[in-house]
């Protein structure tokens, strides 16, 4: 008889207790990992007034690159209060910010992705198809590990598209896979029992993939280029080689990498980055779940250190240290340390190594977006999705070198090699004010002020008791000892083409304010937090690399009805309500996209732009749904095309291989295929336009 896992049945928020599961481990059932017990800063400073904060120059003043504004409360913000019905809005395809002008997709439960009407969409590419050299189609009764292998991975996360120079109508796509779901990929799975197969099969849909794609001229319709010479699968076999200051450490050395220099594989990626030098940054997010036997490691200072990465434990779900050593942390306590990094990709050189860069700091990367200083230097802004945990971002110390010569690309490949990284301690302006509710303050806005905290740079540490080599491999511990802001799980962190200014997905926080756990703060400001929040950051002069910046949220989440929630000042009766953002992405006129994930309000996850500046500021609009189960993920918007990561369709608890309980994308009776997918105009129209 199959065995099924035991449901959770008080799983907070829209998740399943079955994605909980298989993609964080159950996350929200364990042991919150950050025990710091951190102050928050605008507790310290709470007998300062506004005034006297402005004199000692704390809140900055920010000049932003498209006019000089500067980052305080809206003049709109004082209409906050109630708004309508909470419906989604009338206005339609004519109306609201260029970029946004379509009817927006009211909220709903479809099995089905649901686009706006004028649209079309279809299929570019899902699990199991082929896309090396002789990869068979996929085949669920007959696959294999190494058919697996030249297949497109499980459960696409982040995507991007960059050009490819020399063919016409094409373009290189790069997808993250980010975990795997055993009992829904295959029939008669036993959790308890994996056969070797399964779990190597697992391997192999876990990782990476680089596949070119070619477009329709009529059409925003894509098509993989199977077999062509760029397409590359990552998987849990791949060498990865480590580099940047910690790389060689003792900390990341095991019995079968004496040298602490080379990984195999790449777990559990999530969001990423696109260079400006032609790279992609792919981050390693729940990475704990995967390592076995935390439980009887004796080394007090390496128990605790597993357990601040949340490794307290005996076995897996999987069960991967039944088939190698190195995921039973008993036998190999270091290979854990050699997770949880930022990958860099170079999708041009298919005979090139991933590189995992140590400067950028270890901790559950939800992604990593950069941007170049005046002076040419690139900077990584990233979240550690945990709740309770920071806002990172790495400063490089070397300029990027324009051109695509061999000269430039080899000196571009160091740059996140060498530089400084910072954690964030954000301080709110309105002390005493923020009670858990989600009022606003008297001055109209959640708002203040914040610093970037120097952890370390090259083989300088600035965290006391420390080593360098320890604050890039135990970064969390490195954080908690600076007094870093705990936030509600920072997610995708995406600086503005246009303004310069960093946007921060806070996605939710259900142990906000619980008994032995921090309150609520100006920048977090709800208790039992469910809906999430969106972070406004301006660097200090509008320069990335500043050490000072000013911060205000731009959306305080949930039902535009509820009086907790803010809509960047827009009349919330006329917004898409909006839950739980997750992955960001921009267009070409400045508009935020937010994907979201577990939407608490009972609707399908969906994918929404928002006007971020101009009288419509703040407009919500519901652009996509996606299917039963499902997750949005990967946004990418063209002129002409938006992409989209279906991810985990069909994740509901009772669903397996043998009862499917979502019919997409294949039909009744298929096994549910993570997918990408593209929309576009029926009549060849730009987005939103």
């Amino acid at each position: 008889m199959r065995k099924q896992l035991p449901l959770l049945t008080t799983h907070p928020g829209g998740r399943s207790a079955m994605t909980c599961h298989y993609r964080c481990g159950d996350a929200c059932f364990q042991e919150v990992p950050n025990r710091s017990g951190n102050a928050y800063f605008g507790d310290i400073v709470a007998g300062l007034s506004r005034r006297s904060m402005l004199r000692a120059g704390a809140v900055a003043t920010v000049a932003a690159a498209a006019g000089g504004a500067t980052l305080g409360a809206a003049p709109e913000a004082v209409a906050h209060g109630r708004g309508g019905d909470g419906g989604w809005p009338g206005r339609g395809r004519g109306h609201g910010a260029k970029g946004l002008r379509f009817e927006p997709v009211a909220p709903n439960t479809r099995d089905a992705v649901t686009v706006p009407e004028g649209y079309e969409q279809g299929l570019v590419i899902g699990w199991g198809d082929p896309i090396l050299r002789g990869a068979p189609a996929f085949d669920p009764d007959r696959q294999t590990a190494r058919a697996q292998a030249g297949q497109f991975g499980y459960n696409n996360d982040f995507l991007t598209l960059l050009p490819l120079r020399g063919e016409r109508h094409r373009q290189v796509l790069f997808a993250n896979h980010e975990y795997t779901n055993e009992e829904i990929m295959f029939a008669g799975y036993d959790p308890e029992n994996p056969t070797r197969e399964q779990v190597e099969i697992a391997w192999a849909a876990h990782g990476l993939s680089v596949v070119v794609v070619e477009e329709e001229r009529r059409s925003g319709r894509l098509t993989p280029v199977r077999r062509h010479r760029l397409n590359r699968r990552f998987h849990n076999g791949t060498p990865f080689e480590l580099t940047g200051p910690a790389a060689g450490s003792a900390l990341l050395k095991t019995s079968a990498d004496r040298r602490g220099r080379t990984v195999l594989g790449t777990l559990n990626n999530c969001a990423g980055g696109t260079t400006p030098w032609g790279t992609v940054l792919s981050g390693e997010e729940n990475f704990n779940q995967y390592f076995a036997n935390a439980a009887s490691v004796t080394d007090p200072a390496t128990k605790e250190r597993l357990a601040r990465y949340g490794m307290t434990g005996g076995t897996t779900g999987r069960k991967w240290e039944r088939f190698d050593d190195r995921f039973d942390l008993a036998k190999e306590p270091n290979e854990a340390n050699r997770f949880g990094w930022v990958v860099e990709v170079d999708p041009y050189d298919p005979e090139s190594t991933p590189r995992k860069r140590t400067a950028l700091g270890r901790f559950k990367h939800e992604g990593a977006e950069p941007q170049l200083t005046a002076d040419g230097r690139p900077v990584v802004y990233m979240g550690d999705d945990e709740r309770f945990d920071y806002l990172y971002k790495f400063v490089s110390s070397k300029r990027m070198r324009r051109g695509n010569s061999r000269w430039a690309r080899e000196h571009n490949m160091t740059l996140l090699d060498e530089g400084t990284l910072y954690v964030a301690r954000l301080t709110g302006d309105s002390p005493g004010e923020i009670d858990g509710d989600g009022g606003l303050p008297r001055d109209g806005a959640f708002d203040g002020s914040g610093e970037w905290i120097k952890l370390a740079s090259g083989d300088r540490s600035y965290v006391e008791g420390m080593t360098a080599e320890e604050v890039y491999v135990f970064t969390r511990l490195a954080a908690d000892k600076v007094g870093a802001t705990a936030m509600d799980r920072p997610e995708d962190v995406e600086p503005s083409p246009r303004t310069g200014r960093v946007y921060v997905a806070l996605t939710n926080n259900s142990q906000r304010g619980t008994a032995g756990r921090p309150g609520p703060d100006e920048a977090n400001p709800r208790n039992r937090n469910k809906h999430g929040q969106v972070l406004e950051l301006a660097e200090h002069w509008n320069h990335p690399g500043a050490e000072r910046f000013s911060w205000r949220l731009f959306l305080v989440c949930g039902d535009p009805a509820d009086e907790s929630t803010y809509y960047g000042g827009f009349p919330k009766d006329r917004v898409s309500p909006i839950s739980c953002p997750d992955n960001l992405t921009f267009d070409a006129y400045g508009n935020l996209w937010i994907s979201t994930d577990g939407n608490a309000l009972g609707n399908h996850d969906g994918l929404f732009g928002v006007a971020t500046h101009g009288r419509d500021r703040g407009e919500v609009k519901q652009f996509l749904t996606v299917p039963a189960g499902a997750e949005t993920c990967g946004p990418i918007v063209q002129e002409r095309r938006v992409l989209v990561a279906v991810q985990h369709p069909g994740e509901i608890d009772g669903a397996s291989a043998e009862n499917p309980l979502s019919q997409w994308p294949d039909g009744p009776g298929r096994l549910n295929r993570p997918s990408v997918v593209a929309v576009w105009r029926k009549d060849g129209g730009a987005i939103g336009r």
